[in-house]
């Protein structure tokens, strides 16, 4: 008996984690183009081994809101930015990620 709930409790927090992690990967789309980029200026690099981000709109829910650029310390020699971007699809537009790649 013991060993039966243990499996159903494993199977309910894995199938509970699995839903977390779909819901938190769902596509949302929004019915409204995001605004022109904001003109960032870039400030001065930390150091070679960091990239400029540069910044985004982000949709909260209820409006686009800006995210500014930011410097990051790349993952590995070579590494370039490919920044995320909106894409207009069949059901409105969506985020793409951005993601390191190599040159």
């Amino acid at each position: 008996m013991m060993k039966l709930r243990s499996l159903l409790v494993a199977c309910v927090l894995g199938a509970a984690i699995a839903g977390g992690a779909t819901a938190a990967n769902a596509q949302v789309y929004v019915q409204a183009a995001p605004p022109a980029p904001v003109y960032e200026s870039v400030p001065v690099s930390p150091g070679s081994a960091y990239y400029w981000m540069p910044g985004h709109w982000r949709w909260n829910g209820y409006r686009y809101v800006w995210v500014r650029g930011h410097y990051a310390y790349r993952p590995y020699a070579g590494a370039i930015w490919r920044p995320g971007h909106w894409v207009y699809g069949p059901n409105g537009w969506y985020w793409r990620e951005g993601h390191w790649a190599r040159y």
